[in-house]
C-alpha cells in the first residue's frame, strides 16, 4: 500500500493500493488488444479525441491544481503554470504539425537510382510503457502520453509512488475524454510496479527519473531488447558574463534555482559568475533570496515544501556536507521549524568542483555560486561534469551569447533566459551524457514514439536492373561506375550505369 502524507503538514492524506505484477500484465494486455483499432483510427481521429483534454482541463483545472498542490506541496500558481498550462499548448502544436511530421515524405533522388522514387514515413511502435516522476507529476506524464497516443500507440502509465493523487487525476482526466477501452491504462505502484511494466509485453519504455533507476530500467529493457528513452538528472550551469543585465540575471537565477522548491532536473544548480561582476551580482541575488516567501499552497507563497521527507533529508545532507567541505552558507541552510518538509531557500558561496554540492544533483532550494575568472573558465567547468541537460548564458552581446551557448555540452541552452525552453512545444527536450538520451517535445516528440519506414518505388518498366545477375562480362563497366564514384565524377559513373541498363534490357 502507498501511504501518502501531506508535504505541508506531514498528516496522512491517503492510501493507494500497489498494482501487482499480474495487474500490470493485464493492463498491458488490454493495451495490446486496443492497439490495432487505435492505430487504424487515423491521425485526424486521434487528434480530435485528444483535443477534448482542453475542455476537461478548462472545466476541472482549479480542482486539478488544488489536488496536484496537495500532492506535491507546490504553490497553486506553480500547479497552473508548470503542470496544467502546458497541455493545451502541446495539443495545439501537434494539431498543426503531427500530420505532416508522421506522413509520407519524399526524398531527393540520386543519379545512380534512375527511375526510382524514395519515401520515408513513420508508424506506431505498439504499446508504450511510461514511468513518470514526482516533481512535475502531471506535465511529465501527460506530455509523453499524448505524444505517444497521437503517434498511434497505446500507453500504460506508471506514475510515481510519491505523488499518487496526481496519478488518479491523470486517470480521471483521460477517462473523461472517452478513449476506447485499453488505449490508456494507469497502474499505480512503487518500484516493483515499474519493474513489472518494463518486463511486460511493451514495445518501448519511456522513463523520467534518477540516473541510478534509469540504469536499472535500461538494463532490464536490454534483455528483451526494446527501445528505451531516458530523461534523467541535471546539474545545470548558468553563466553570468561581465556584460550581463545583472538585475535580470539575478531574478532569473533565483527563479531558476528555487521554482518548485528547486525540485527540477533543469534547476540552476551551478551558478558561474565572472570575477568582474561577482560581488555586485551576489548582492543582488541575496536580496532576491531574502525576499522569497515560503509556505503551504493555500498561503500564496513563492516556495512550498519539498515533496517528500526523503528529499528533504538529501537536501539537508548536501548542505551540511558543503559547509563541512569548506563552502559558506550565505543565507538559509536549515529545515524550517514547522510541520511538513520545509527547507529555507539557501545560497552557498565558495563552492569548489570537488564538493558534493557541486558534483551531485541536490534537487532542492539550494543555489551554489562559483566565482570564475572569465567566460572560458566558466564553459570549461560547466562542461566538466557527468550531467548535460540544460544551461544558460547571460550577456548583452547576443552573438557572443550564441557562441558560448554552442560550446555548452547540454541538450538545451538559453541566452538571457532559462527553464522556459522546457515548456516550449516547438523545441525538442532531452539531455546528453548522464542526463539521458532521446528527445521529446517538438516534432521529435512524435518521432520518438514511432518506427521509421523507408520505401523505394520503381515503376517496373525495365525487365532487369543493371546490378542483377548475370555478372558475366560486367566487370569493366562496373569498374567504370566505381571509379567515377570514387573521384566524384558522376558523369563517368552515370555513363557506366547507362551502359549496364541498356545491356540488361536490350531486345532479345
Amino acid at each position: 500500500m502507498i501511504i501518502k502524507h501531506d508535504p505541508s503538514t506531514g498528516k496522512l492524506i491517503g492510501e493507494f493500493p500497489i498494482s501487482t505484477p499480474e495487474q500490470v500484465q493485464a493492463a498491458v494486455q488490454r493495451a495490446r488488444e486496443a492497439f490495432p483499432a487505435w492505430r487504424d483510427a487515423g491521425i485526424d481521429s486521434r487528434l480530435e479525441t485528444l483535443d477534448a483534454l482542453r475542455g476537461v482541463i478548462e472545466r476541472n483545472g482549479q480542482e486539478y491544481a488544488q489536488r496536484i498542490s496537495q500532492d506535491t506541496g507546490k504553490p497553486l500558481g506553480d500547479s497552473l503554470l508548470t503542470e496544467l498550462m502546458t497541455i493545451p499548448m502541446f495539443i495545439d502544436f501537434y494539431k498543426k504539425h503531427a500530420k505532416k511530421t508522421l506522413g509520407r515524405q519524399k526524398r531527393e533522388n540520386s543519379l545512380l537510382f534512375p527511375g526510382k522514387a524514395h519515401y520515408v514515413e513513420y508508424f506506431p511502435m505498439g504499446v508504450i510503457g511510461i514511468i513518470s516522476p514526482w516533481n512535475f507529476p502531471f506535465q511529465l506524464s501527460v506530455i509523453p502520453v499524448i505524444s505517444a497516443l497521437i503517434a498511434g500507440n497505446t500507453v500504460v502509465l506508471k506514475p510515481s509512488e510519491v505523488t499518487p493523487i496526481t496519478g488518479e487525476v491523470i486517470r480521471e482526466c483521460f477517462e473523461a475524454i472517452g478513449l476506447p477501452p485499453g488505449v490508456f491504462e494507469v497502474v499505480q505502484g512503487d518500484g516493483s510496479t515499474g519493474a513489472a511494466l518494463v518486463d511486460a509485453d511493451i514495445d518501448k519504455v519511456f522513463f523520467t527519473g534518477s540516473l541510478e533507476t534509469g540504469k536499472r530500467v535500461m538494463a532490464a529493457a536490454a534483455k528483451k531488447p526494446i527501445p528505451v528513452e531516458l530523461e534523467l538528472g541535471g546539474k545545470d550551469a548558468m553563466i553570468v558574463c561581465h556584460d550581463a543585465n545583472l538585475k535580470r540575471a539575478a531574478k532569473a537565477a533565483v527563479w531558476g534555482g528555487f521554482v518548485n522548491c528547486g525540485q527540477m532536473c533543469v534547476s540552476v544548480e551551478r551558478l558561474f559568475v565572472v570575477d568582474e561582476v561577482y560581488d555586485e551580482f551576489l548582492a543582488l541575488v541575496k536580496n532576491e533570496v531574502d525576499a522569497l516567501r515560503f509556505g503551504s499552497p493555500e498561503e500564496d507563497a513563492d516556495i512550498g515544501p519539498l515533496t517528500s521527507q526523503a528529499q528533504r533529508e538529501i537536501v539537508e545532507r548536501h548542505v551540511q556536507l558543503a559547509e563541512k567541505e569548506g563552502a559558506t552558507i550565505l543565507c538559509g541552510g536549515q529545515s524550517v521549524a514547522r510541520d511538513g518538509n520545509f527547507f529555507e531557500p539557501t545560497l552557498i558561496t565558495n563552492v569548489r568542483p570537488h564538493m558534493t554540492i557541486y558534483q551531485e544533483e541536490t534537487f532542492g532550494p539550494v543555489l551554489p555560486v562559483i566565482r570564475v575568472n572569465d567566460e572560458d573558465e566558466a564553459i570549461k567547468l560547466a562542461n566538466d561534469h557527468i550531467y548535460g541537460l540544460t544551461g544558460s548564458v547571460w550577456t548583452q552581446d547576443i552573438e557572443r551569447g550564441l557562441s558560448l551557448a554552442s560550446r555548452m555540452e547540454s541538450g538545451q541552452c538559453s541566452v538571457n533566459d532559462l527553464v522556459t525552453s522546457v515548456g516550449n512545444p516547438i523545441l525538442p527536450f532531452g539531455g546528453v551524457k548522464s542526463s539521458g538520451f532521446g528527445r521529446y517535445h517538438g516534432v521529435e516528440g512524435l518521432i520518438a514514439f514511432s518506427h521509421q519506414r523507408a520505401i523505394l518505388v520503381d515503376r517496373g518498366w525495365l525487365k532487369s536492373e543493371p546490378f542483377w545477375f548475370p555478372y558475366t562480362g560486367k566487370y569493366d563497366t562496373l569498374n567504370e561506375v566505381f571509379r567515377g564514384l570514387l573521384r566524384g565524377n558522376m558523369i563517368r559513373a552515370g555513363k557506366g550505369l547507362t551502359k549496364l541498363i541498356f545491356r540488361m534490357n536490350r531486345p532479345t
